[in-house]
């Protein structure tokens, strides 16, 4: 809102400072300083307002040091995490932008299916909450909106750089060529990043058209295909991270501003042309987003650190996988997602593996197995006599070096 206003008073008046408001940098400046502001000052009465409501975190007995002190804990605490995102989004964002409607979109959606589990798990005294079909419903449905909404809105679209012939002759005939004459023409297109391959472009619609040219018509049944299955292992993945005083909001911080960067880049036509990267129009607004989604991650870190005073719930573990996974689609690093989201994928493969052996020695020999102490693999570290404190900041540093590793692919191919 206060972006319109200020354009308005800009462009028919001269209002001194409103033309700030233009620069994409100092709103997403804005943005996470009232989103770190909100969910830090207004965290503490959410908490309040949950404990009054008596929602509180049931404890199962997993045999975990310092386990029993946590019950009691409110939890549902994602909803400051949604509210510090939205509201300078709301403040500060082009509200007409395709990518930022897909991400309000996406918070409300898996917010609401995070509310729902866990108000069913609280109020209704159902300690499984929302049955899994639903929760897989609901990352399939948004997974459609998502796919759908990329492939065929006419605003999702890419610039590609020219062959380097071209961009000579250019040069040659026009020696102050500005680098937007070294790119082709916007087109809708279902290309994405490969990481680590020196043509690191790849075609969703290549999977099927191989067999058949004329099969390119169907691309949009892949590109939806292979959304749904992002955004429910990403979602999933940040659901089972949650596990641990800290680790889901501090690992999430560290994905999220590392998509922040390959957003900025992707979507300024200077960077795109001296990184050598696909240009994607209009993707730099979702900039804004991701600062407030940053900046609430890191003021509810400020009471989910341990001793945690609030968790975050499936409310915000389940919203949080989502709109990771939708950024990253947006911004065609799907792809990056192994390596930026290693903790999740770590962690969801720790369960996979063990359940996965369990069955299968159970039925070999009679009696289960297990690869881990406890699955997800954080608290294999925990049976192991290790610090929940400790394990946290571990794998905070381990997310680190995975953002930087998936920094440095913008220039290693």
């Amino acid at each position: 809102m206060l972006y319109y206003l200020f354009e308005y008073l800009d462009k028919h008046y001269q209002f001194p400072g409103a033309s700030l408001y233009s620069f994409t940098t100092f709103r997403a400046a804005a943005a996470i300083i009232i989103s770190l502001l909100f969910s830090t000052i207004f965290g503490k009465r959410i908490i309040g307002f949950l404990q009054r409501q008596q929602v509180g975190e049931t404890i199962r007995d997993l045999g975990l040091e310092g386990q029993a002190e946590k019950a009691g804990t409110p939890t549902m605490g994602g909803i400051i995490i949604i509210i510090a995102t939205l509201l300078p989004v709301f403040l500060l964002a082009k509200l007409e932008n395709i990518y930022i409607i897909l991400l309000i979109v996406t918070t409300l959606w898996m917010g609401a299916i995070g509310f729902l589990d866990d108000y069913i798990k609280k109020f209704k005294n159902d300690k499984e909450g929302l049955k899994g079909r639903f929760k897989v419903l609901g990352q399939v449905g948004l997974g459609i909106i998502v796919g759908a909404t990329l492939y065929f809105s006419p605003d999702v679209t890419i610039k590609e750089k020219l062959p380097v012939a071209q961009q000579q002759e250019i040069l040659a005939q026009n020696p102050n060529a500005t680098p937007s004459m070294f790119f082709k023409a916007e087109e809708e297109s279902t290309k994405t990043t490969i990481p680590f391959v020196k043509g690191n472009e790849f075609d969703y619609a290549s999977l099927i058209t191989w067999i058949n040219p004329k099969w390119a018509k169907y691309a949009w049944i892949v590109f939806i295909l292979a959304s749904i299955f992002i955004i429910t292992a990403v979602s999933n993945g940040a659901n089972l991270t949650d596990g641990i005083d800290g680790l889901a909001a501090g690992t999430s911080a560290i994905i999220v501003f590392t998509l922040g960067i390959f957003a900025f880049v992707s979507g300024h036509i200077v960077f795109s042309d001296y990184l050598n990267i696909m240009y994607i129009p209009r993707i730099e607004e979702i900039t804004i987003y991701i600062a407030a989604f940053v900046g609430a991650l890191i003021g509810f870190l400020w009471y989910n650190t341990y001793p945690a005073q609030v968790f975050m719930g499936d409310t915000g573990s389940l919203t949080i996988g989502g709109i990771i996974a939708v950024i990253a689609i947006a911004v065609r690093k799907e792809w990056l997602i192994p390596v930026l989201c290693g903790i999740f994928l770590a962690e969801n493969l720790s369960v996979v593996m063990q359940v996965s052996w369990f069955k299968y020695t159970k039925k070999r020999y009679g009696e289960g197995r297990r690869i881990f102490k406890m699955s997800p693999l954080h608290h294999h570290y925990q049976k192991s006599g290790y610090h929940e404190s400790k394990i946290v900041t571990r794998f905070w540093i381990v997310g680190i070096l995975l953002a930087i590793l998936t920094i440095v692919t913008l220039k290693i191919r």
